[in-house]
């Protein structure tokens, strides 16, 4: 079972080994990667601050200068461990055992904004680009939709697969065979923040449990959380949960 998690926008700064893009997931991609950070890389050097406070999602002159770097020759930390939102804060990585992290590491599939599908494992650099903008004129959605998807496909052949990324990640690759997607209600509404949060609580049940198939998944008890519905549409399988 593979199971697909979406970045956040916050992440932890500092790192500890020098930036190797060909070690990312799909050696494939290395040229498309390339195209893409240079160009990011030109718009840092050369955009202005009405420019990179769009690119960066930030308003503040101070942290938007604070992001104008060449990421490169930035040192870099597991991507699992680079991001700092909801979910990854209630995933707790850094609190599990070597077992649980390694499953982790082997099991999970992130797909960043600007270096497309990575391994959990993955060594990647602080960077910043906000959901859904484009760089110069490069929609990354659309672009690692593009040059991704076919490996996306052939990777994820013979395993079952659990989607916990929010809708906006199906633009970067949404698959053709069977998968599963989680929701999560409170007094019948979808609550932002939960939803982040139980996101990672599951993954973190998921990982200290070991589990490697769907079946066994649903076997899983996770604390605050009961099914309420499971519905199924083409190809996809939702389960609704109710929180509380």
């Amino acid at each position: 079972m593979k199971i697909r998690l979406a970045p956040s926008e916050t992440k932890k700064s500092g790192g500890e080994l020098s930036f190797t893009l060909e070690s990312l997931l799909f050696e494939e991609l290395l040229p498309h990667r390339t195209k893409l950070l240079h160009t990011y890389i030109n718009v840092l050097q050369k955009g202005d601050i009405p420019t990179l406070s769009k690119m960066f999602g930030l308003k503040k002159e101070a942290d938007i200068l604070a992001h104008k770097k060449d990421i490169i020759h930035e040192l870099t930390m597991k991507a699992i461990k680079r991001y700092t939102g909801v979910a990854f804060d209630y995933l707790g990585y850094e609190d599990l055992n070597e077992k649980t992290q390694q499953y982790i590491d082997t099991h999970v599939i992130l797909f960043s904004n600007l270096f497309g599908p990575l391994r959990a494992s993955d060594l990647i650099p602080e960077y910043k680009l906000k959901q859904g903008e484009a760089v110069a004129d490069i929609k990354t959605e659309k672009f690692y939709h593009e040059h991704s998807a076919h490996l996306m496909e052939s990777y994820l052949a013979e395993d079952e697969i659990l989607d916990l990324r929010a809708g906006f990640y199906d633009k970067f690759y949404k698959p053709t065979k069977p998968y599963t997607t989680l929701k999560f209600i409170k007094e019948g509404k979808v609550v932002s923040h939960w939803a982040k949060a139980y996101r990672g609580i599951v993954l973190r049940e998921i990982a200290k449990a070991g589990i490697e198939t769907l079946e066994d998944f649903m076997k899983l008890p996770i604390e605050g959380l009961s099914i309420k519905e499971i519905q199924t549409k083409k190809n996809k399988t939702e389960i609704i949960y109710e929180i509380g």
